[in-house]
């Protein structure tokens, strides 16, 4: 028993359970969150019950527990919100008294309230009107959706008019307003000249809003009028539909092409339905780029500073204090990073930056707000103490004998660090690179007061001159998750969207990850010697 302790067998074991506990937990977090989240654009069947009492309701199983002393109860998404108030209701199943699946039942996506669940009844469209007594209704639909799809084209082109022409104006203001700081007055020509264009710009204005009034107008002749289970009908014009389908109608391979289409809206499509429907691609892409940004600006800092600390600092009272105050940094609550990124980056440098090159702006900020760039370099700041001591733990590693060596064949300081040690030491940077990417890539606290948004109007980068807006605000897949799971009234409804973003973010920090592990394998096979 005595060897038993004597050569550790216990702390041998409570290593392993440890390792295995943390394992277990990881993949049960994975399990939960992929179970959850892959399946939700997967079309679900629409069942339609009857009840006991005569009422009548249809709708998707989303749950089926044990009611207590009722057998089971099933929670149905019955969707149909501006009808019914809700999306979900509980049933006994003892209280059912018969169970279908009706083949022509329809599940509509729509822009605002939700999905709507029931029958087709009529379609209206200019001058024709089709009903369940003619053939051919499922036709009709989409016959009517293709002859509104040329007036929903104008509209959109309408509105990314209306958003060109704000634009100008705004850009002219902004010209006019640094004229007036300069002290020139409205009678300078160029100030005239900038007006008429301005007048111009607003009469294109109103004639534009004519239109959309028109085209508003012409679309609401093209509806569809559709009849809950309860026998309620719903009038919902063309122009609300996002998507039409029969999920007890499909077979496996439409199934399967709704998933994908599911998908692409996901990726690319704008939200909907306050962030609970519709895609995440300005969540996604504020992501990636605040994570690009934060290594562009933390990166090169935290090495440098690493270098400096471990190959030039010389030993002393100051150096132990920078170093115990570095690692001491990585344990600070990110909240506090986010407050002093909005104390220093967002109202102090931000502050200076709109008094130097936008005085005329003023009190409006330009970057005396939150924007993706404050909140990048506060994630940089909240990073880089990892990137430091990975740095001099890489450097550290390095046998001393690599430099005495270098040094003794006439190489200076510099050729060593430059040559020799950055490359062997490489591997180890990239893995503190790795932790502090994970780690920004998933905080969410400093970004909620430093310019991150619920629904941002525009991308930080697009088409517009200088093309990379650095002020502007950004959508982020974190506080996506915060905001539809914590805060939307609905939260039952916004559940699947929070499992699909949750397992989103994780697939992204994967592919950053596995990018950056990729590069440090090919440097640790280029400089093998650093593992010595």
């Amino acid at each position: 028993m005595k060897k038993f302790w004597r050569r550790g067998e216990p702390f041998v074991w409570a290593t392993g359970l440890t390792l295995s506990t943390i394992i277990i937990m990881t993949g049960l977090l994975l399990y939960v969150v992929v179970v959850n989240g892959i399946g939700v654009f997967w079309p679900r069947q629409l069942v339609q019950l009857t009840l006991n009492d005569g009422r009548a309701v249809m709708g998707e199983v989303t749950q089926v527990n044990e009611g207590v002393g009722q057998g089971q109860r099933l929670q149905l998404k019955i969707g149909n919100r501006d009808l019914y108030g809700l999306d979900f209701t509980w049933v006994n199943d003892s209280d059912v008294k018969d169970r279908s699946y009706p083949q022509d039942a329809y599940v509509v996506e729509r822009q605002e309230y939700g999905n709507f669940f029931g029958f087709l009844l009529k379609v209206h469209s200019p001058g024709h009107t089709a009903d369940g007594n003619d053939e051919g209704l499922d036709e009709a639909l989409t016959k009517v959706r293709q002859d509104a799809a040329p007036i929903l084209d104008s509209g959109k082109k309408i509105n990314g008019t209306f958003s060109d022409i704000n634009l100008a104006i705004e850009k002219i203001d902004q010209a006019i307003a640094k004229y007036h700081y300069r002290g020139i007055t409205d009678q300078d020509e160029r100030i005239v000249a900038l007006l008429q264009k301005k007048d111009g710009l607003k009469a294109q204005f109103e004639e534009l809003l004519a239109d959309r009034q028109r085209n508003v107008k012409e679309l609401s002749k093209y509806n569809a009028v559709f009849r809950a289970a309860d026998g309620r009908e719903a009038t919902i014009p063309v122009s609300q539909l996002v998507r039409v389908y029969q999920p007890n109608s499909m077979n496996f391979f439409q199934k399967f092409g709704h998933y994908g289409c599911k998908l692409g809206e996901l990726f690319f499509a704008e939200p909907r339905e306050s962030n609970t429907e519709g895609g995440l691609f300005p969540a996604i892409f504020g992501t990636v780029m605040l994570v690009l940004l934060m290594s562009i600006l933390s990166f090169p800092l935290g090495v440098i500073s690493g270098i400096y600390l471990r190959e030039y600092a010389k030993a002393g009272i100051l150096v132990k204090t920078v170093r115990i105050a570095v690692n001491n940094l990585a344990g600070i609550p990110s909240i506090v990073y986010g407050i002093f990124g909005l104390g220093f980056f967002v109202y102090g440098v931000g502050g200076v930056v709109d008094n130097v090159f936008f005085p005329e702006r003023l009190p409006s900020p330009t970057f005396g707000t939150g924007g993706i760039l404050w909140a990048s370099l506060t994630l940089g700041l909240l990073t880089i103490p990892v990137v430091i001591v990975a740095t001099e733990e890489a450097l550290g590693s390095i046998p001393p004998a690599v430099r005495e060596g270098s040094l003794a064949l006439g190489a200076t300081k510099f050729q060593t660090l430059t040559r020799l040690l950055l490359p062997m030491a490489s591997p180890g940077i990239m893995t503190g690179f790795i932790l502090a990417m994970a780690r920004a890539a998933g905080e969410v606290a400093p970004l909620m007061i430093t310019g991150v948004v619920k629904l941002a109007p525009a991308l930080p980068l697009d088409g517009q001159f200088p093309y990379i807006h650095l002020n502007r605000k950004f959508m982020h897949l974190g506080f996506h998750i915060y905001d539809i799971g914590f805060q939307s009234p609905n939260v039952e409804a916004a559940k699947p969207m929070v499992y699909v973003t949750t397992l989103l973010l994780i697939l992204i920090v994967l592919a950053l990850c596995s990018v950056a592990i990729h590069l440090r394998n090919i440097m640790r096979q280029r400089y093998a010697i650093a593992d010595v």
